[in-house]
C-alpha cells in the first residue's frame, strides 16, 4: 500500500489531480478476535488514507479508501493463491458461517464501488448494509468488543460441539 502511494503520489502532485484508492476491509473498522493481524493492517491503511484524503486534497488530489464486507471471491473458500484460511475450522462450517453474512457478486461490489469512486467518497462500504457495524464501533466502541467477544466465545463452542460429533 505504502509502496504504491509512494509511487503515484508524486506523480499526481505534478500533475495537480489524481485518485488514490486503497482497500483495506470491513475489518479496520471492527473488532474481528482470532484475526489481529489481519485487522491491525485493515486500521492502518485506513487511516493513511484519511490522513493522506486531508493532505492531498490542496494538491488536487482525491483519496478513497474502499471497506468491502464480504465478496464472493475465491479467498472465501480459502482458495486463490494468497487467500488460505489458516484455522481448525472444517470447511462446510466455515462456508456456514459466511454465507449468514450474505456475500456480494464481485460485479455488483464493482458497480456500486466505481459509483462512490465517482462521488469521491472518503470511505466506501460495500455491501452498504455493512455501514451498521461500521456505525456500531462509532457509537459504541465498548459495544463493538462486547458483541464481537460474545460473538467469538460463541463460534467456539460451537466448533468445539462439531468436533465431537
Amino acid at each position: 500500500m505504502i509502496n504504491g502511494v509512494q509511487a503515484v503520489y508524486p506523480i499526481m502532485m505534478r500533475q495537480g489531480f489524481g485518485h488514490i484508492i486503497n482497500t483495506a476491509s470491513m475489518a479496520g473498522f471492527m473488532v474481528v478476535p482470532g484475526n489481529a493481524p489481519y485487522t491491525t493492517t485493515k486500521y492502518a491503511v485506513i487511516g493513511l488514507s484519511k490522513s493522506l484524503r486531508a493532505e492531498a486534497a490542496q494538491m488536487g488530489i482525491r483519496v478513497s479508501v474502499v471497506c468491502p464486507g464480504l465478496i464472493r471471491t475465491p479467498i472465501l473458500e480459502g482458495g486463490g493463491r494468497y487467500g488460505k484460511i489458516l484455522s481448525d475450522i472444517p470447511p462446510q462450517v466455515f462456508q456456514r458461517m459466511l454465507e449468514k453474512f450474505r456475500p456480494m457478486s464481485p460485479t455488483l461490489f464493482a458497480q456500486k464501488v466505481l459509483k462512490s469512486v465517482a462521488k469521491n467518497k472518503a470511505i466506501i462500504i460495500v455491501p452498504s448494509w455493512w455501514k451498521v457495524f461500521w456505525w456500531m464501533n462509532r457509537l459504541s466502541p465498548s459495544l463493538g468488543i462486547l458483541i464481537a467477544q460474545k460473538h467469538y466465545q460463541s463460534m467456539q463452542k460451537k466448533l468445539t460441539k462439531e468436533q465431537k460429533i
